[in-house]
């Protein structure tokens, strides 16, 4: 089926506000009152919980190498995982597992 430009217009419109309203929902329900202790808990974990799933795709089959792994990156993830334990530090981490991946890159080629 073909879409005219006035279609697809109103699809990313209305698709915009739905996730707009969904998005903003939460906030809206539970705007002046305090969270409950266990949302707040699970709340913690959710960036821990969301970060290995973005950053593990990119690792194991990186667009860059046509979906092959790759050593270099491989190294990177390993370098920035050991920093991020050794020194809790989110920043040191990941300018260490650039830095690391640039060395890398620059090596094998």
């Amino acid at each position: 089926m073909i879409y005219t430009n006035t279609q697809i217009w109103t699809i990313i419109i209305l698709l915009g506000i739905g996730t707009y309203l969904i998005r903003t929902s939460f906030l809206l329900i539970w705007g002046n009152r305090p969270l409950p202790a266990w949302v707040i808990q699970h709340l913690r974990y959710t960036a821990v919980a969301i970060l290995p799933g973005l950053v593990a795709p990119l690792v194991l089959w990186p667009a860059a190498t046509g979906g092959e792994p790759d050593l270099a990156r491989g190294i990177a993830a390993i370098v920035t995982f050991a920093l991020a334990y050794k020194t809790r530090n989110v920043v040191i981490a990941v300018l260490g597992g650039a830095v690391t991946l640039g060395v890398m890159l620059a090596l094998v080629d």
